[in-house]
């Protein structure tokens, strides 16, 4: 692996050939994103048949996410395909499904009449367009256009200050969700997250279908930034998704929230995904902008676990590009990022303070590699979070750990039978330091791992050695 940060990518019709696929990932790709929001089953079947297809092609592992939905409110169709709203014009909101034009919109949740007062503004496709709310009726609302433009049909809408009582959980989502747990998907991302019970319902689904995915909690409603810790405490994943949340909080305070959620993150040791426009551009054009480099620059100086590209990859003109290109900045801030990152260790807790002290005690022996012996992930995630200039190589007897593992920054899985006993386990950690880390007689290694095999979250042990 060259990149330590992990790449996500959208699946569609760009790159859903196995071949395109296994191109991504001999330049670094590690997840694949399946977006719900587009696409049938059928579609995203077949793309999950590539991704097992590339797998082998490419004779690495890569994860599968599937992208819930959410309660996304849109407009419906309009006039021609596309109408144009001009400044100052009336505009009546109407919550049965028509075909739009300059005078009537539909809007698809008719809960939203309750929610808006006067005065309110309500954004459209991705904060472009903008109405204010003048009265209100029965079955409708009246609105002016304060900010007008051309607009297509099925087009996003977000009200900023609104607290809307819709679910997290639609049941489009719950279809789509049993969709995945057939297909067996490693991570579920849920979208517009508001609270921490969006996720316990999400965890209440999976444990009913006998899922052993990973939920990822997408960021975008400010309601989720109030409550971010317990957020990070109750879900395995976080994503920053800075689209919505950008329309909601405002476009100029995305940097610092960005930077504190991933400061967060790390510190608990769970993995974070940052997304949205990092190489939009290339939907169209062969070349980035400088902006869209010094964006995927921060997101690693940050600390981010992994970087997501969505049209880029989905619909865009250059998908082999853009994914190699992603590769080739993250493998030069790598080099200039601190050999690890300092980060305050719990009291009290013994996997905290081994895992610390691996990274540290790695960098000051001069080893060339760490290896964590681990059953759920959880000791690689522990020594991940520090993002160490060494790589480190998780070797689990679980194919869904080691998936799992994908979104983990500088983790390398590496799949073997298992050890009942730690002699076993070291005897193994050996045969990995020579045969898959390349590793020559003098240069150093340090395990860790668990005395108690086969329990996860045990993490207490360090050993170093030489080959």
């Amino acid at each position: 692996m060259k990149n330590k940060t992990k790449i996500v990518a959208t699946l569609g019709p760009s790159t859903e050939d196995p071949k395109i696929l296994a191109d991504l990932m001999k330049n670094g790709l590690s997840v694949a994103r399946l977006n719900m929001s587009h696409g049938n089953h059928e579609e995203h079947a077949k793309r999950i048949t590539a991704i097992r297809e590339a797998e082998k092609v490419s004779k690495s592992l890569i994860a599968t996410l599937l992208d819930l939905s959410g309660p996304k409110i849109r407009t419906g169709e309009v006039k021609n395909g596309q109408i144009t709203l001009k400044k100052g014009d009336s505009v009546k909101i109407v919550f049965k499904p028509i075909i739009g034009d300059e005078n009537n919109l539909y809007i698809n949740y008719s809960g939203l009449r309750k929610e808006l007062k006067p005065g309110a503004i309500i954004l459209l496709d991705d904060g472009k367009r903008s109405l204010c709310v003048t009265s209100i009726g029965e079955d409708y609302v009246n609105t002016k256009v304060e900010m007008g433009g051309m607009i297509r049909g099925r087009r996003g809408v977000n009200i900023p200050g609104a607290n809307l009582k819709i679910s997290a959980i639609t049941e489009k989502d719950k279809k789509d969700l049993l969709f995945g747990i057939k297909q067996d998907v490693d991570f579920v991302a849920l979208s517009f997250v508001r609270s921490v019970k969006d996720i316990q319902d999400l965890k209440r689904l999976l444990q009913k279908n006998k899922s052993s995915a990973k939920i990822v909690a997408k960021i975008e409603t400010p309601e989720a930034v109030s409550c971010i810790d317990e957020i990070i405490k109750e879900t395995d994943a976080i994503m920053v998704a800075r689209g919505d949340l950008a329309i909601e909080v405002g476009i100029e305070k995305i940097p610092t929230i960005q930077k504190m959620i991933i400061e967060k993150c790390n510190t608990a040791g769970v993995p974070v995904i940052v997304a949205t426009q990092m190489l939009l551009s290339m939907v169209e054009n062969e070349t980035p902008t400088r902006a869209e480099i010094s964006d995927i620059a921060n997101a690693i100086y940050d600390g981010a676990d992994a970087i997501m590209l969505s049209e880029e990859t989905a619909i865009g003109k250059y998908p082999k590009k853009v994914v190699s290109l992603m590769q080739r900045v993250a493998c030069v801030v790598e080099e200039n990022l601190p050999n690890y990152k300092k980060i305050e260790v719990m009291k009290d807790n013994i996997a905290d303070s081994v895992s610390s002290s691996v990274v540290h005690n790695a960098n000051q022996v001069g080893a060339s590699a760490i290896i964590a012996l681990t059953e759920s992930g959880f000791t690689a995630r522990m020594l991940s979070r520090y993002k160490s200039s060494l790589p480190i190589y998780a070797i689990s007897s679980s194919q869904k750990t080691l998936r799992s593992l994908m979104i983990s920054f500088g983790v390398l899985p590496i799949y073997h039978t298992g050890a009942k006993t730690f002699d076993e386990a070291r005897k193994i950690a050996i045969e990995i330091a020579k045969e898959k880390c390349n590793l020559k007689k003098g240069e150093k290694y340090v395990i860790a791992a668990g005395l108690k095999q086969g329990k996860s979250g045990s993490t207490n042990l360090m050993l170093i050695e030489n080959i």
